[in-house]
This record gives C-alpha cells, sequence and structure tokens, in this order.
C-alpha cells in the first residue's frame, strides 16, 4: 500500500516522533477525568476544542522540526487527496468525544504521508501507556512487539467493526452505515459499532478483530490503522477493492482470508 521510507531515516524519525506523541499526551492524559464534562452542544464542542488545541500546542513544531520540509494538514476533519508532498496527519485526542465523556478509548496520533500514503506513524495510548508504530517496509508493532492480523478464513467467524467518521455525516451516509451492520450481521458473527476508527484499526492490525470499513475519506481517522494494518500484513482498500490511499472515498482493512468475502458483502451498498 504504501512506499517505503529511505532507510537511514527511519530509525531516528520513528524514535523523534515517539517521543513527541508521547509527550503530547501527558498533556491530554492529564485533561481526562473519568466523569463526563459538558452538558450542552456548545459545552461539549468547547471542551473537545480545548483538547485539541492544549495537545497541538506542544505536538506541532516538534514534528515539522522532525522533518524538515514537511507540511501540515490543519483541518483534522478533512478528507481526500493532499497535494505532492509529505504532510503530518495529526489527531491530537482521536477518540476526542469519549475523552470528553469520561471514557478510556481516545489515543494521539501521527501520521508522515508521502504523496498521499502513509509512510509512518505512532498511535499512543495514554492511558495504558501502550504504542503501536508502523513504517512503510518495516512492519507494525505494539511497544517492541511485532503485529500480525488475524489469520481468519471464514466471514462467518469474523468480529468485524465500523463507526461514523465525524458529527453531522449526510444522510445517504448513515442510511449505508446501516444497511452495511445488517449485511455484516448476516453474514458475519459480531459487528461493533463504534468510534474512533483508529482504535478499531489498531484491533484489526493486532489480530484482535478482522476487519474494519468505513464509509468516509476523513484522513485523520484512517492514515494511521491503514498503515498499522498493512504493515502487520493486511489487505488495505476502497470498497471497490483497489489499493487505498488518502484520495479513496471509503475503506476496508481486513485480514487477508476475508477480505474478498467482506468486499462481497459491503461493494453494493457503497
Amino acid at each position: 500500500m504504501s512506499t517505503a521510507m529511505p532507510f537511514a531515516t527511519d530509525a531516528t524519525l520513528l524514535s523523534e516522533v515517539t517521543a513527541a506523541v508521547k509527550t503530547a499526551g501527558v498533556t491530554l492524559r492529564d485533561r481526562y477525568t473519568p466523569h463526563a464534562r459538558g452538558v450542552s452542544l456548545d459545552e461539549v464542542v468547547a471542551e473537545i476544542h480545548a483538547n485539541d488545541d492544549a495537545v497541538l500546542d506542544v505536538l506541532r513544531e516538534p514534528l515539522l522540526r522532525s522533518r524538515p520540509g514537511s507540511q501540515w494538514a490543519e483541518d483534522e476533519l478533512a478528507g481526500g487527496a493532499l497535494p505532492p508532498g509529505e504532510w503530518w496527519i495529526v489527531d491530537p485526542a482521536e477518540g476526542n468525544i469519549n475523552h470528553v465523556h469520561g471514557m478510556e478509548d481516545w489515543a494521539v496520533t501521527a501520521t508522515l504521508v508521502r504523496d498521499n500514503l502513509p509512510v509512518l506513524t505512532v498511535v499512543h495510548l495514554p492511558l495504558t501507556g501502550d504504542t503501536y508504530t508502523a513504517v512503510a517496509g518495516g512492519g507494525a508493532h505494539l511497544n517492541d512487539r511485532p503485529l500480525k492480523v488475524s489469520a481468519k478464513t471464514d466471514l462467518g467467524a469474523a468480529l468485524t467493526g465500523t463507526g461514523q467518521a465525524r458529527p453531522g455525516e449526510d444522510e445517504r451516509t448513515l442510511r449505508r452505515i446501516g444497511d452495511s451492520v445488517t449485511a455484516m450481521l448476516i453474514n458475519g458473527l459480531v459487528v461493533r459499532v463504534s468510534v474512533p476508527a483508529t482504535m478499531q484499526l489498531i484491533h484489526v492490525a493486532a489480530g484482535r478483530t478482522d476487519a474494519f470499513w468505513q464509509f468516509s475519506d476523513v484522513r485523520s481517522g484512517l492514515v494511521a490503522g491503514a498503515l498499522l494494518v498493512s504493515e502487520a500484513g493486511g489487505t488495505v482498500t476502497d470498497l471497490a477493492g483497489e489499493p487505498w490511499s488518502t484520495a479513496g472515498r471509503d475503506f476496508l482493512a481486513a485480514a487477508p482470508g476475508i477480505h474478498t468475502a467482506a468486499l462481497k458483502v459491503l461493494a453494493p451498498i457503497a
């Protein structure tokens, strides 16, 4: 799926990015409470923005410094192809809605994308201390342990997942999500519907779940997981079965043994 980075820069850059993301994670962890913050929509949104701003204040400069000439993708909810070159796609609080509601499914992510393909990523879970990393051509890891996707070959035995990419999706997308969940419940074993995407995709990369799909092109929720799954031996495509990039309109990451079957179920809905 992705193009290899110059070997000499891999270890140094990954170390620098990991350190920066972990530092940012301390900021986000310190803002966490085990109870919900905000009652009205305006209050919830204000908490979300405050999280983003606090983390970006400590994350942006180290990442840009670590890769001279790289650029910053400003809108974390944006989708579609980026201009040529290297871009940082960052989610300072992936699963921000969970964070402000006192739940534990959230992380800090930073992914370097080159010509619309992810080439390096770090996903850090501040509450557990776990860090998922991948470099194009270098495999995927949880802390120091290599990751490998599921060996399942029967969709009927598969644990799969999906979810919305952003608040306020259009009605057609919401209906496709519902139709796809129904179809996968009929053809698979169990379907998890949750956010954020990255927290589901790390499970696909680790072989804990078998597939994740999304009707969306929100880059920040997909690039980290796409590289992790690909480097862990998974198959990452759009719902037409073509290799995925940030230009893709939809997304499927799956264990190779069930990818074709999952695609057969989901493609008619896309």
